[in-house]
């Protein structure tokens, strides 16, 4: 362990110096890190493989393409996170139902935020909680990612049961995000909790992308037939006003 947190440290070390340094040559950084030749050629090699650096024709480096990836990707985070706070706590008092935003992380999806409902009986969800994109409230941002995506994802994925109504087919996975991406909303109904709904709308930006998903969701006898209109139509118009702040046109 200790070894892999000091190549970690180094690491880290090589990589911070291009914090004021746009392009560097390998006797540079050797100069500015103290590093023994032999490591840092090895350390060099690594990053460079692993796209953190890379070196042009002139043999200077500099931080790899795949900084502005995770650059895009944290700023856009938070940015949907400041954003999409108070369009939340306004719905929330709306509904008087728990109000959730979802982004996804690899194969499932993330809350990030959250605005909970003043019920005292309610919907455990807490902020850095995971579930599968395939289920419940997250299945709005798998319904609305490119279709090459979509089937990469099922093809790759086991659909385990979770609570009593969560979809463990495909078929059936396929027509639901069908139908998702036909209406602009999804009502799921117990499937990662027994007795809950949700209902979703995406969070597209401004390439109209999804990025996010705004989902309000609670204890299902809160949430009969005859509401149903009423929550669509307040969370997609939350789910639009976000979206218009992060440049979408398409809503």
């Amino acid at each position: 362990m200790q070894a892999h947190n000091k190549t970690v440290v180094k690491s880290m070390q090589i990589l911070t110096l291009f914090i004021n340094h746009p392009k560097l040559t390998f006797n540079e950084m050797m100069e500015l890190s103290n590093l023994p030749k032999t490591s840092l050629h090895r350390m060099v090699g690594s990053l460079e493989e692993m796209g953190f650096l890379t070196k042009d024709d002139n043999g200077h480096y500099s931080l790899g393409l795949i900084f502005l990836q995770f650059g895009q990707l944290v700023g856009e985070r938070l940015d949907i996170r400041s954003i999409a706070y108070p369009i939340m706590k306004d719905l929330r008092d709306d509904v008087e139902e728990a109000v959730n935003l979802i982004v996804r992380d690899k194969d499932e999806a993330m809350y990030i935020e959250k605005v909970d409902t003043l019920h005292p009986v309610r919907l455990y969800t807490s902020i850095g909680r995971r579930s599968p994109l395939y289920a419940g409230d997250s299945r709005i941002i798998l319904a609305f990612l490119p279709q090459e995506e979509r089937e990469n994802y099922l093809e790759n994925i086991r659909l385990k049961p979770i609570a009593m109504g969560t979809i463990t087919d495909k078929t059936k996975l396929r027509h639901a995000m069908d139908e998702a991406r036909s209406n602009g909303y999804t009502i799921t109904s117990s499937e990662l909790e027994d007795y809950t709904k949700a209902v979703s709308a995406p969070i597209l930006n401004g390439k109209d992308e999804i990025v996010a998903g705004i989902s309000v969701a609670g204890i299902e006898a809160r949430f009969q037939e005859d509401r149903l209109p009423e929550l669509i139509d307040k969370v997609t118009k939350a789910a639009k006003a976000i979206s218009v702040k992060l440049g979408s046109q398409t809503h």
